[in-house]
């Protein structure tokens, strides 16, 4: 392979980085080894590993012991009341408004789910009008995948009484439209919805190993209560993503 003039690290990153942002290596690809990468540049093997050190820490490219660098770069999904649109979150039979947004990427969207019967936090039963200290709702949680990479963890708690029993109950269901089109159809339709976000925080150790990202990189948290047109809530979200990966827009009138 011809090698071109000698390059620094950031350089290198910084070709590699755009290489990627223009798909010549899709999201969830393996780069080529160091290497190869070092003879295209004219480089050393020590400043190209700089180079996959510092994407790394962008969270554009991660290790995977045994499968080479993963790209794991992905465009910032728009965050905003949009995204719960009923029409959205079934487009195309998706299963929710990450599913959708994820298609729309030209990415193969992915759930691990499990559920149980659970005592909520203190601020979800008291969201809910529950006592803490009982197994009274049922919560659902999800590793969220695009193409392989996760991106997302949801923990989705429902009054017991509602959602026992049902098709949320299940671990492996197609829900078109999500758990706000099951729980409409069970009689609960959500006609508002409250969002708190923490903008930045580092994860915990268990959030930063399901997310695959170092215990540095900052995470996202959004809580997220859906409420029906009696005022009663009966659904709090807690979603927690890497930073970068999501970007929260919202518009609202002005008196």
């Amino acid at each position: 392979m011809q090698q071109s003039q000698r390059y620094g690290f950031r350089e290198i990153a910084a070709k590699i980085r755009q290489e990627i942002q223009d798909r010549q290596y899709p999201t969830g690809s393996v780069l080529p080894p160091e290497p190869e990468l070092a003879e295209r540049y004219g480089a050393s093997r020590s400043l190209v590993n700089r180079a996959m050190q510092m994407l790394a820490a962008e969270g554009i490219v991660r290790p995977r012991q045994g499968r080479g660098t993963i790209v794991t770069w992905l465009p910032p999904m728009l965050h905003s009341p949009a995204r719960y649109d009923r029409t959205t979150r079934e487009n195309n039979g998706a299963r929710g408004a990450f599913d959708a947004e994820v298609r729309a990427l030209g990415l193969e969207p992915q759930h691990e789910i499990t559920t149980e019967h659970a005592e909520p936090p203190v601020e979800v039963a008291e969201t809910l009008g529950l006592p803490a200290s009982e197994p009274n709702c049922l919560v659902r949680r999800r590793r969220l995948l695009a193409s392989g990479i996760p991106v997302r963890l949801n923990a989705s708690w429902f009054p017991l009484d509602i959602a026992g029993g049902t098709i949320l109950e299940e671990e492996a269901p197609v829900i078109v439209g999500g758990v706000k089109t099951a729980l409409a159809e069970l009689g609960y339709p959500q006609v508002t919805a409250r969002e708190h976000i923490t903008p930045s925080r580092l994860p915990t150790d268990a959030e930063a190993l399901a997310l695959e990202i170092s215990p540095e990189r900052t995470v996202m948290e959004i809580m997220h209560v859906g409420r029906t047109a009696e005022g009663k809530a009966v659904e709090v979200t807690i979603t927690v993503a890497p930073a970068h990966y999501l970007v929260a827009e919202y518009e609202f009138p002005l008196a």
